[in-house]
């Protein structure tokens, strides 16, 4: 198994020959042989918590083929206790030792978020507001700062700060988690994926 540096390393370089077009090229024969191969188990080297959108789907941005990354979606790229346990059984089962939380620019479910605090509607979805619950208090504080009045920096800021408090929620929101991160068996860090370049920038306790 990849240590996390250099999980970081393989995640980087992929994320590069997405960016600048040179993806590899995947033989539909070696990939049904592969498909054979992973019948036997599964060992990502990442485990990833990115957003729902359509635009922003995490193998293709990472250059990364099947059994690669241990994905897990969901809108916001927002972490709840079903995304704790899951990056657990990852890290348990699998041995996973670098976990991403992957925002991107333009996040619907922050804008979202941002729209419901300036202007409330009422009767918003049960469901929906859940979601927006749990981005509410990573954004909630930039409203008292004087980018309520640049809407384009404030959701540039609120994406970054929802990205941070994920990845905090899972540094500090469970034991198993946290015990292998002071044993230096797991590393979680938080990056932000480009619509306009095709860059992941990992920005959130990234090792130098």
């Amino acid at each position: 198994m990849l240590t996390a540096l250099e999980a970081l390393a393989r995640l980087k370089e992929g994320n590069q020959r997405f960016a600048s077009g040179n993806l590899r090229s995947r033989d539909i024969l070696k990939t049904q042989e592969g498909r054979k191969q992973l019948l036997a188990g599964q060992a990502p080297f990442a485990v990833v918590i990115g957003c729902s959108d359509s635009r922003v789907p995490v193998e293709t941005i990472f250059d990364q083929g099947l059994g690669d990354l241990f994905v897990i979606r969901v809108a916001g790229n927002v972490v709840a206790p079903s995304q704790i346990g899951s990056v657990e059984f990852a890290a348990e089962q699998f041995g996973t030792r670098l976990v991403v939380v992957l925002g991107h620019t333009h996040c619907g479910a922050v804008n979202a978020t941002l729209q419901q605090l300036q202007k409330p509607v009422e009767n918003q979805s049960r469901n929906l507001h859940s979601i927006v619950n749990r981005i509410r208090p990573s954004v909630e504080s930039l409203l008292e700062t004087d980018l309520k009045h640049d809407p384009k920096a404030l959701a540039k800021h609120a994406i970054r700060a929802n990205v941070r408090v994920a990845a905090s929620h899972l540094r500090y929101g469970s034991e198993i988690l946290e015990n292998m991160i002071e044993t230096d068996e797991l590393l979680v860090i938080g990056a932000e994926y480009s619509l306009e370049t095709g860059i992941v920038d990992f920005f959130d306790n990234v090792p130098a």
